[in-house]
């Protein structure tokens, strides 16, 4: 029985990967040039996140309309950015396979939201930050993170 449990709690955790508190992830992004890229301010890029994955670095959904798949803490488009092998025509512009987004270690998937935001859409590329972020007061996703 306990190995069973001890089974079910990798499991789970492997499942979820890492889900960032909000204040650490302000920090790692600052640590990683974040704030100010492109003009992009460090409460945008957190807002983003909370809204596309919950900080979470495995999350993964699938779009059934054009058959792509968004992958990571900021749900980067298999169609455009990345390779999954299964999104007919994707481009993979950050060059990259999809899984390198799902890790722990956001280095990757902070490189490749630089290159998405770099390109003539910026940050406007990503729904959620359009619907939950475009023109709202975003200072509660810093507020008290020292950032």
């Amino acid at each position: 029985m306990k190995v069973l449990l001890i089974l079910s709690l990798l499991l789970s955790v492997t499942v979820h990967g890492k889900i960032y508190e909000r204040c650490e992830f302000a920090r790692t992004l600052k640590r990683n040039g974040m704030d100010g890229f492109r003009g992009v301010s460090l409460a945008n890029w957190v807002c983003l996140a909370r809204w596309e994955s919950s900080y979470n670095t495995r999350a993964i959904n699938y779009n059934p309309g054009d058959k792509s798949t968004d992958y990571g803490i900021f749900q980067i488009n298999s169609r455009y950015w990345c390779n999954d092998g299964k999104t007919p025509g994707a481009k993979n512009a950050c060059g990259i396979q999809c899984n390198a987004l799902l890790q722990d270690d956001i280095t990757q998937a902070i490189a490749c939201a630089k290159r998405v935001v770099s390109d003539p859409q910026g940050i406007r590329a990503w729904v959620a930050w359009r619907i939950h972020c475009q023109n709202q007061d975003l200072t509660q996703y810093i507020r008290g993170c020292g950032v």
